[in-house]
């Protein structure tokens, strides 16, 4: 045992170890901290295809929150990261224009929710092929309907091959573009 002091405290020999363990707690605490916000909050995918520009193009950088949705569902209009129906590993990012228990219809280029025109895409700009979407659709209550911002090169719900997005395929909400620096912000 180290010497007695008037104050009470720990002897002079032991603060040093003490100090090291201190740091070493608060640097266990800090990668643990930055691995949850990695895993929860910033999956990064790249952007492969034309299909949601102007927003995001082909080669740029996104960051996924897998976290959000297990709080709040997804809301129309949110880009989302979802995994295809027949390949776990393919990744499609598009925008959530119908949600569980809605009608979808394109009808004349322009897109209905529940029978009411939506204003999707920029004034002036329509939906040249209807794809499924042309006659009547009923989502599912696990089911989302997407749409790339850019529909003329968008493989997406208007399709057989993606169809209509079930809640168990979307990974998560994109919501930070990181590359190409010019463009860093937020995902909307």
């Amino acid at each position: 045992m180290g010497p007695y002091y008037r104050d009470g405290g720990v002897g002079q020999e032991s603060k040093p170890l003490l100090r090291v363990i201190g740091w070493g707690v608060d640097i266990v605490a800090v990668i643990a901290l930055a691995f949850f916000a990695v895993l929860m909050l910033g999956t990064k995918l790249v952007v492969s295809g034309r299909s949601m520009e102007p927003l995001l193009s082909s080669g740029d950088v996104v960051l996924l929150d897998k976290l959000w949705y297990n709080f709040s569902g997804p809301k129309r209009m949110d880009v989302v990261a979802f995994a295809a129906p027949e390949d776990e590993e393919k990744i499609y990012i598009k925008r959530i224009v119908g949600l569980p228990g809605e009608r979808i219809r394109i009808e004349d280029g322009a897109l209905y929710v529940n029978g009411v025109l939506t204003h999707f895409l920029p004034d002036g700009e329509r939906i040249k092929t209807a794809g499924l979407a042309e006659s009547e659709i009923e989502l599912e209550s696990d089911e989302y309907f997407v749409l790339g911002d850019n529909t003329d090169t968008s493989e997406d719900s208007r399709f057989s091959n993606v169809g209509n997005v079930k809640r168990d395929q979307i990974r998560g909400r994109v919501w930070i573009q990181i590359s190409p620096f010019e463009r860093f912000g937020l995902v909307k």
